[in-house]
């Protein structure tokens, strides 16, 4: 029988906790039985720390954070949690049994605020495609349609929280990882502001400034509050955003006053193509704007389409992508072969390994060049530009396989799918996709809202106003029944 707990936000299960109407061992053995029933039809959650969960829940010992006691998952990628298995997607980590020796930085944070860790979810091996089916641990199913794929690379997390298991989960985002499994899950998912969260302390960036980390949530709320948890500078960290002027949480319910919204349809990437379900997403969300008295227009950055922004993005990840190969031979004390790994990630890191410096560095001088050009928009009049998240609804599971013949296709049906969120990586905005829309099939399509840079307050408060005018709280997956 489905708990009481399974449907609140985790602004809701804080409360019950602070309030003393449950323990957090409570919520806790909630969450852990919903896993161990819904788990395996999912494959979301890959390594269980149900035991550690319970003990830290039961000690009375937890920091009195804004959501003490409530259940979390950790995506398996770049976040390290002291004495937990990390696996990044590789078999070889996962056959090593590898353990994370450290907190990173927001780790600790998430650790401040209260969750309760229960566990780690799946993850592409090295996150570079907008997809959760690793060799290693094999397909993560979307709650909405088991033959679907949830998204990624956060889509191990994004599966756990649309079906109910935890109310909020870890993700991060290089090219639309939050907000692509947001969108194919039926979830919020905010990409803040490149350096609002720290990547601390064993990187300083990635993917040249194109990665940044937060979670996926049921709620504008949620995804603020712990914003405020989590963001903020920490020693040695090369750049941050410009704090906000009052938490995040705050906005929650502000009037974001009328805005001018420029709107986006046409796929940026010119080797893409939207398919009708998410041109019709967009729209709807644009009138539903102009009737809450925003002005929609169809006008976007045109330093968005150049075409030299994908090209110059796809450098940056291959050379990311040999780097992860061979930072990780180091750690684990012997060169990496091309059976340690997938043969995507083996052919990524072979096109890596061949730019030089002076080719990379030509690259992140292309991508800020463009950034600038993107970024002068927002100072010609408007507030927020809208666009579908994806350029389809949520693909079928075994569509981003390679071929020994074309290894790197993958990779081009990546780069279309990601057509609207990956460009907003390497330029730096705040973004954030809404579950606003479903098609008929079923299967949720998302819609996403841009802002300035470092302007996450007025995404909340345009979030939270779609969210009170077209609720989706009571939308819940199949698989929860």
């Amino acid at each position: 029988m489905p708990d009481a707990f399974w449907k609140l936000d985790a602004t809701d299960q804080a409360e019950l906790v602070r309030c003393g109407d449950v323990q957090p061992s409570d919520l806790v053995e909630a969450a852990i039985e919903r896993a161990e029933r819904l788990n395996p039809r999912l494959n979301a959650v890959i390594t269980t720390l149900y035991e550690k969960a319970r003990a830290e829940a039961a000690s009375g010992q937890l920091p009195d954070g804004p959501f003490r006691g409530v259940p979390f998952l950790l995506k398996d990628l770049i976040l390290q949690s002291r004495g937990d298995p990390h696996h990044a997607g590789a078999r070889f980590l996962k056959d090593l049994g590898w353990v994370s020796d450290h907190d990173t930085h927001l780790a600790a944070k998430f650790r401040a605020a209260g969750f309760v860790f229960l566990g780690k979810t799946n993850a592409p091996e090295f996150g570079p495609l907008p997809t959760t089916e690793p060799a290693a641990y094999g397909p993560t199913h979307n709650p909405w349609n088991l033959e679907h794929s949830p998204g990624g690379s956060s889509g191990g997390s994004a599966a756990a929280v649309a079906a109910g298991i935890v109310p909020a989960a870890h993700a991060n985002d290089g090219g639309g990882s939050i907000r692509i499994p947001a969108s194919a899950c039926g979830l919020v998912g905010l990409k803040p502001t490149r350096g609002r969260t720290s990547l601390g302390p064993d990187l300083g960036e990635n993917w040249a400034g194109a990665v940044v980390e937060h979670v996926v949530t049921r709620s504008v709320r949620d995804s603020a509050a712990i914003l405020d948890g989590v963001a903020g500078p920490m020693p040695g960290d090369p750049y941050w955003a410009p704090p906000p002027e009052r938490p995040f949480r705050d906005e929650v319910g502000a009037s974001p006053g009328r805005l001018r919204i420029g709107l986006a349809t046409k796929a940026l990437n010119p080797d893409a193509s939207t398919h009708a379900d998410c041109v019709a997403a967009a729209g709807e969300c644009a009138r539903l704007l102009e009737s809450l008295g925003h002005r929609v227009e169809e006008a976007h950055p045109a330093a968005l389409e150049d075409p030299e922004l994908f090209g110059n993005a796809g450098r940056i990840t291959v050379a990311g992508v040999a780097r992860d190969i061979e930072s990780w031979g180091a750690k684990i004390g012997r060169p990496l072969r091309p059976e340690d790994v997938e043969p995507y990630t083996w052919s990524l890191g072979e096109i890596g390994r061949q730019l030089t410096a002076t080719q990379y560095l030509e690259s992140v001088e292309a991508v800020h060049a463009i950034a600038r050009r993107v970024a002068e928009w927002w100072t010609e009049g408007w507030d927020l530009l809208l666009t579908p998240t994806l350029s389809e609804p949520p693909p079928r599971l075994g569509s981003f396989q390679p071929t020994a013949e074309d290894p790197l296709a993958p990779g081009r049906r990546a780069m279309a799918v990601c057509t609207f969120t990956l460009p907003l990586n390497f330029t730096g905005q705040p973004a954030i996709s809404l579950p606003l829309h479903w098609n008929a099939a079923g299967l949720p399509i998302g819609v996403q809202l841009v802002a300035a840079y470092g302007r996450e307050d007025l995404l909340v408060r345009v979030a939270a106003q779609l969210e009170q005018a077209r609720p989706w709280k009571d939308r819940w997956p199949p698989v929860c029944d």
